[in-house]
């Protein structure tokens, strides 16, 4: 069997990039001699008890590495924590038939297989560019100095390359999460060796048998800015007045933010009897949320993909998402998709008053739903995973 080192970071919150890597450590380790990177050894388990206990991974046999020092601490990250971390991976690597990084762009110092999970992968002028604010933040002189001192003298000093020398080699592969990124990316880099590659959504459902509230509108994810909150909130209140019809709201997810912005949502929602925040939701408890309602919105513009998308579809919701980002990809319906606020509530009310019209999107969303089902997925992962490491998956 050849040797496989994959890479994944581990050091941060709780959300759907775990996804892959549980998912390719799960099939990897049947078919390899794996050993996994990480940055912190210790928000592994975690991760695979909130995310990839149906995986069958076997923790007790799994070579698991840390690639950062034993004090590591993500928030105080720099140059020289990413130059221990590229020399642990370098001499890891020269053992390793295939190294595969699912934490987006990592040197490995050799050609390599890179799973792009987010835009900001660092390089900060193509997530300038992707969220279409390189004109609007300044960038001062001192700045711009210091980027070009760090990519051009630094990190080649210290044998790194920059994120852009890695995708811009040929010898690399490279794969988006959808082709909204895949594009993004050969506007900007020029062309690319790349392959589109969906990430899994292992989130199951039984959408026949649910019992769904038929004004209830939901929402799942990490409760941050960048997923505009206060836009979905917007959102139901213009079709609650719209309609004159009593729809409801309910927001599941952690708060990762500052205290003064969870006081904000809290007030929201004392104002409003129809929305609530019901706390970050795993296993059962989530498949009970997610099959309680009949309606989803999101609202995050710049997203790569949008695992949460993937998530209502298989639960049977018929999701509202913007026409930006990697979410109309998923849903692949102009009828869902909006530009305004304005535009997602009249859909949202279009939806609730026209029978044939909600139930034509709900056949529709069934069939994009199979897709990103956890079956479709599994063939997709076996079918890349045997061309990569020649074993039947």
């Amino acid at each position: 069997m050849k040797n496989v080192l994959l890479y994944y970071s581990f050091s941060f919150g709780l959300g759907g990039g775990e996804y892959l890597p549980l998912a390719f450590i799960a099939a990897l380790q049947k078919i390899s001699n794996l050993t996994v990177a990480v940055d912190l050894a210790c928000n592994f388990e975690r991760s695979y008890r909130a995310f990839g206990t149906g995986l069958d991974i076997d923790t007790s046999r799994l070579r698991l590495v840390q690639v950062t020092p034993p004090n590591y601490d993500p928030k105080k990250h720099n140059v020289f924590l990413s130059l221990y971390r590229f020399r642990q991976l370098k001499r890891l690597a020269q053992d390793a038939d295939v190294c595969l990084s699912t934490a987006s762009i990592m040197d490995f110092g050799k050609p390599s297989h890179q799973f792009i999970n987010m835009i900001a992968f660092g390089d900060p002028a193509f997530a300038a560019y992707a969220h279409k604010n390189a004109d609007q933040i300044p960038v001062s002189m001192m700045a711009q100095a210091k980027r070009f001192f760090m990519d051009s003298i630094l990190r080649p000093l210290l044998g790194m390359r920059s994120k852009r020398s890695i995708i811009c080699d040929k010898r690399q592969h490279i794969y988006p999460n959808s082709r909204y990124v895949e594009k993004l990316m050969k506007d900007f880099y020029g062309p690319i060796n790349s392959r589109l590659f969906y990430p899994p959504t292992l989130f199951k459902a039984e959408p026949a048998n649910a019992v769904r509230d038929p004004l209830k509108v939901v929402s799942i994810g990490r409760i941050i800015p960048e997923k505009r909150i206060e836009d979905l909130i917007d959102i139901v209140e213009r079709a609650r007045a719209a309609t004159g019809i009593d729809i409801r709201f309910q927001v599941a997810g952690r708060l990762d933010q500052s205290p003064s912005y969870g006081r904000k949502l809290d007030r929201l929602a004392k104002e409003r009897n129809w929305l609530e925040f019901v706390g970050a939701l795993y296993g059962d408890e989530k498949v009970r949320f997610l099959t309680s309602g009949s309606y989803a919105i999101h609202a995050e513009r710049d997203e790569s993909f949008g695992i949460s998308v993937t998530e209502y579809l298989q639960s049977g919701l018929i999701p509202v998402v913007p026409d930006e980002g990697g979410t109309p990809e998923i849903v692949d319906s102009p009828a869902l998709t909006y530009h305004t606020n304005e535009d997602a509530a009249q859909i949202l009310a279009h939806l609730i008053a026209d029978a044939d019209f909600r139930e034509g999107q709900r056949r529709h969303c069934a069939a994009r739903a199979k897709l990103f089902s956890r079956e479709a997925y599994f063939e997709r992962q076996r079918e890349l995973l045997n061309h990569l490491v020649g074993e039947d998956v």
